[in-house]
């Protein structure tokens, strides 16, 4: 009888290394504290709920560096890519899901697994001494009660940062007499996001009301917490230089207005968030504005001066960990090492990667109960170059969130043309993941159902 592997949040992270786990054989008790402790930024009790964006950003296997850990997942049996697969709306090159559809249907797969156990209940403590393998993936809003007890374990100082969470606007209420639907350069199906144009002087007004409009304000021990580069909000981008949002979120490239001669000086996207297409979100959009201000504001965009909102943007601040001084090269806290982090804890941003190191933890998990012995992915692959980035590849004085991303991986052992250095990329990354699964697993290589 083998040991069970207590999983502490039911995220992204903890979700997949529940899966993981169960499925390579290992009894599993999913803890999540939701309902019974709500949090800022959630909106529902299910597990792997999307509080930002629903979009797991670029599917380009080839040529983008998200797209291949996407692949590599695929390959992996990973639960989130599955069901992100299953629930797909339209985003072009990305991929998006109906965010209520996919977490629903991971949480109604996970409590009918039969080696897996959901325990609705918050941990407010370090887990107890005969919890002997334990896995944190708490994410970005761990409990206060549990991040006091890690950060006395851990004796590092508290690292944070802020997310910020974009607004949902409901598809009936756009003015497509203004609106028109196209993907930038017609990527995907042509025609997978709602365009809202602004001439240059509606652009200049649009900035300057986000420069004076009236932000939410910081407790006094919140000042100097940084934003995470890649969850910006758009005032804040807006701050930086008025041009700046045109190089951004805001860009008018690639698109072609249907509904007028005029080019568009910036343009504004909204993403489709649901699988009927009612709602859609505003890409890039993410905001520290009240809501009120969120409201006048946002109506002043061409196509939106109707607009009802199913969710106004917020922020939301988040914690991680020191982890290149604290994990070993197996997600293990090397000061106690029955406990392994994941998630956006262990400084990996965004949905994906945060899934893509629950899929380690529950596999490293799973064959240490098992007695098992497994390497982690060579620094060649998408998920091998996150993790040894986050586990002593990274700057400890300066460790901040990292998406992945190519200038992660060691470079190619051949000179390459810049135009093929992606895909090379790509190729050895796949040669590599496949040697390394057929060296250390046994079970065949299909996607979870």
């Amino acid at each position: 009888m083998t040991q069970t592997l207590h999983i502490i949040g039911g995220g992204m992270a903890g979700s997949e290394a529940a899966w993981q786990a169960a499925c390579a054989g290992v009894d599993v008790v999913l803890h999540e504290m939701r309902p019974v402790r709500g949090t800022d930024a959630h909106q529902t009790d299910s597990l792997a709920e999307l509080v930002c964006s629903n979009s797991f950003r670029s599917d380009d296997a080839e040529n983008n560096a998200v797209g291949l850990l996407h692949r590599e997942m695929r390959l992996l049996n990973s639960l989130i890519m599955a069901k992100g697969d299953t629930h797909r709306v339209p985003a072009g090159s990305a991929l998006a899901v109906d965010r209520d559809a996919f977490s629903d249907d991971v949480t109604r797969t996970l409590e009918a697994h039969p080696r897996i156990t959901i325990d609705r209940g918050e941990v407010a403590a370090l887990p107890p001494a005969d919890w002997k393998h334990v896995i944190i993936a708490t994410g970005p809003l761990t409990s206060p009660a549990l991040s006091a007890a890690i950060l006395d374990e851990t004796g590092e100082d508290a690292l944070a940062f802020f997310d910020a969470i974009a607004p949902i606007v409901y598809t009936d209420s756009i003015n497509f007499d203004i609106a028109w639907y196209q993907s930038r350069y017609d990527k995907g199906d042509g025609a997978d996001y709602i365009n809202l144009p602004l001439s240059k002087d509606q652009y200049f007004a649009f900035v300057e009301a986000l420069q004076t409009g009236e932000k939410t304000r910081f407790k006094d021990w919140e000042e100097n917490t940084p934003y995470f580069e890649g969850c910006m909000p758009i005032e804040v981008m807006a701050e930086r230089g008025v041009e700046t949002l045109r190089y951004g979120p805001m860009k008018p490239v690639g698109l072609t207005n249907p509904n007028s001669d005029d080019k568009p000086y910036a343009v504004v996207q909204l993403r489709q968030d649901n699988k009927l297409g009612t709602l859609y979100n505003m890409v890039g959009f993410q905001t520290k504005l009240k809501y009120g201000e969120q409201t006048r504001i946002f109506k002043t965009i061409p196509g939106l001066e109707d607009a009802k909102f199913a969710r106004l943007g917020g922020l939301h601040r988040n914690t991680f960990i020191n982890s290149p001084v604290l994990l070993d090269a197996q997600l293990r806290l090397k000061s106690m090492p029955r406990l392994r982090f994941a998630g956006q804890m262990t400084g990996v941003e965004g949905y994906v990667e945060s899934a893509a190191m629950g899929l380690m933890a529950g596999r490293f998990a799973a064959a240490e109960i098992l007695g098992r012995s497994v390497t982690p992915p060579p620094d060649t692959t998408a998920h091998g170059a996150l993790l040894a980035h986050i586990t002593g590849d990274a700057d400890a004085k300066s460790f901040q969130p990292m998406n992945v991303n190519f200038g992660l991986f060691p470079p190619l052992e051949t000179r390459t043309h810049k135009r093929d250095r992606k895909p090379a990329y790509a190729q050895r990354a796949d040669a590599d993941l496949r040697a390394w699964i057929k060296e250390n697993f046994a079970e065949p290589l299909e996607n979870a159902s």
